[in-house]
């Protein structure tokens, strides 16, 4: 097993990859101690593909265009402007456009392989 996708024909556990901490902005917290961690598997011509946490707590956030899958844990996205949230758990694919501002309230340390798509990619998918 490696520890990103840089070579061809590789493995990552998305479940057990040690995480690097990332820095949230104490005035994105809204509620709780949140942590977040990340690990960047790889990138390629504007996509970026890694492994993101978050702990339980509730944050803000600006998304980018990204797809994610959730591999463990739980939570919900709220949409400014929208009625409908959405509800995260393990095996959850979800796609947030770019610019959406998104509050993040997570109650089971939430783990997701995330993929961003870059501006040309998400303008055709539209």
């Amino acid at each position: 097993m490696t520890a990103n996708l840089t070579s061809p024909n590789s493995v990552v556990s998305a479940a057990t990859l040690a995480l690097s901490p990332s820095t949230i902005a104490p005035g994105d917290v809204v509620h709780g101690e949140p942590r977040a961690g990340v690990r960047e598997l790889m990138s390629t011509r504007g996509v970026d593909v890694g492994v993101w946490e978050l702990t339980r707590g509730t944050v803000v956030d600006v998304e980018v265009d990204e797809v994610f899958v959730v591999v463990s844990g739980r939570g919900v996205v709220e949409i400014e402007g929208e009625v409908e949230a959405l509800e995260l758990g393990p095996g959850s694919v979800c796609r947030l456009g770019a610019g959406t501002r998104t509050t993040w309230t997570v109650t089971e340390t939430l783990r997701k392989v995330y993929v961003t798509l870059p501006d040309a990619i998400a303008e055709a998918a539209a």
